[in-house]
């Protein structure tokens, strides 16, 4: 095990997911045969330095060291697997944010539309939304700076910056002859993952697009509204829309996973050595009362979102509905190098649901497979190939499965994954997958 505290990480892309691994160091015999893999890897570094010499000393343009160095690193990482990397200082910080949940900015999402930066929606209760920015307003300058020539991801590193602080913003507005002055002080934000509703007055909707800081109280919260909203008799269930959510922190995954179970594994990881292996278990209280849940999943739902999915469908606490999830059942370690250097994202475990299910290039399977009806011009873009698909990807326990569906309808009249779901609380449509059968659950 390693020697430091380290951090782990879950998600299908960079940026999703944290969880502090306490871990402690472990005595090594030195033997004969591992001298001799000593010697045969310094011969292999003394290689390294050859060729670093060679090129800092002859290459037709002089290089930069510390490029070439980050280079050799994310090179041999890159040699690994798909999710093994090397984050530079920037990354990594842009990573601690988003796991994080919030950070100082102004409160609106963004998109970039003719080299300029406009306005999707502000988010409510935020500055920007209490200082009347609108949603379609074009934003073409940041403190008198121009934004034309600065990246979508410039520009919002711009507009983030320490609480407290002001930012003005030049705004182009439809029905508006002249630019628009607005002067915004930045404020803590939180990324909302976690959006609920009600559907009809019967069933309760929760969406969840990605497992950061705040996804457990978002979710404990939509559960309490809806339930108070629409009252516990009248409750018939909730629908748990995990579809494309690429992942996150682990310790997240849990706690969601546990806000439904009232006992039981929820999931294990295991690492190079079985000493290594940890396994998590959910604690007495299901916030819903035991009220029906079915859990959307498709191609995009991937890692975090896997852990969620396959703990409630091995426990037989919920119906799956839609399409095979993608399939990354790797584990990956965030290990800080200091100040200044970054940080090294390793993967050091696979993780297993609780019936120790590996699903690894694999995905899991929902219980009911509804395929959405995809617009023509779209369907060269909304199958996801999965991890099966990722050069240098970690080999599955057996058969691999390519990617799935990954479409979600604009308009829910249009979702057929959801509406089956409804029709199965409403007791409209019948499936033997649905309720499951809590007597087939894996042994606790």
């Amino acid at each position: 095990m390693m020697r430091k505290t380290s951090l782990i990480f879950l998600g299908a892309v960079a940026g999703a997911g944290l969880a502090l691994l306490a871990t402690q160091p472990h005595s090594v015999f030195v033997g004969s045969s591992a001298k001799a893999a000593s010697s045969d890897t310094y011969r292999q570094l003394n290689l390294f330095g050859d060729v670093f010499e060679r090129v800092r000393a002859d290459y037709v343009e002089k290089p930069d060291d510390s490029k070439l160095v980050e280079s050799a690193i994310n090179g041999m990482l890159a040699g690994l697997d798909p999710h093994s990397s090397y984050m530079d200082p920037k990354s990594f910080r842009d990573m601690q944010v988003q796991t994080r949940g919030e950070f100082g900015g102004l409160g609106i999402e963004v998109t970039m539309e003719d080299g300029l930066v406009k306005v999707v929606a502000p988010i409510d209760e935020t500055p920007a939304a209490k200082a009347g920015v609108m949603a379609n307003d074009i934003i073409t300058k940041l403190d008198d700076e121009q934004v034309q020539g600065l990246t979508l991801n410039q520009a919002v590193e711009k507009m983030r910056g320490p609480v407290n602080t002001k930012i003005k913003l030049t705004i182009m507005r439809k029905g508006q002859d002249k630019p628009i002055d607005v002067t915004i002080v930045r404020d803590v934000i939180r990324v909302k993952s976690v959006r609920s509703h009600s559907e009809g007055d019967d069933v309760g909707y929760i969406r969840v697009t990605q497992f950061n800081e705040q996804t457990t109280d978002g979710l404990k919260k939509a559960i309490s509204d809806i339930t108070n909203q629409l009252g516990a008799e009248k409750l018939k269930g909730f629908v748990i829309d995990l579809r494309n959510n690429p992942g996150g922190l682990l310790d997240q995954a849990i706690s969601v996973s546990d806000a439904f179970l009232e006992k039981g594994e929820i999931v294990s990881t295991r690492g190079r050595n079985p000493e290594e292996t940890q396994r998590f278990n959910a604690r007495p209280g299901d916030l819903t009362k035991g009220k029906p849940v079915i859990v959307l999943i498709n191609g995009g739902s991937a890692s975090a979102s896997e852990i969620v999915a396959g703990a409630l469908q091995d426990h037989k606490r919920a119906t799956l509905v839609g399409t095979r999830s993608f399939g990354k059942g790797s584990v990956q370690t965030i290990i800080p190098l200091g100040a200044g250097n970054g940080a090294l994202r390793l993967t050091t475990a696979r993780y297993f649901t609780p019936s120790g299910r590996s699903i690894q290039a694999k995905g899991i399977t929902p219980d009911i497979e509804v395929l959405q009806d995809v617009p023509e011009d779209l369907k060269a873009r909304t199958d996801t190939k999965g991890e099966a698909s990722l050069r240098g990807h970690l080999k599955a326990e057996g058969t691999e499965e390519s990617g799935s569906q990954s479409y979600v309808p604009p308009d829910e009249k249009d979702d057929r994954a959801l509406k089956e779901a409804l029709d199965l609380l409403r007791g409209a449509t019948t499936d033997a997958a649905f309720p499951p059968n809590p007597k087939a659950a894996v042994p606790n």
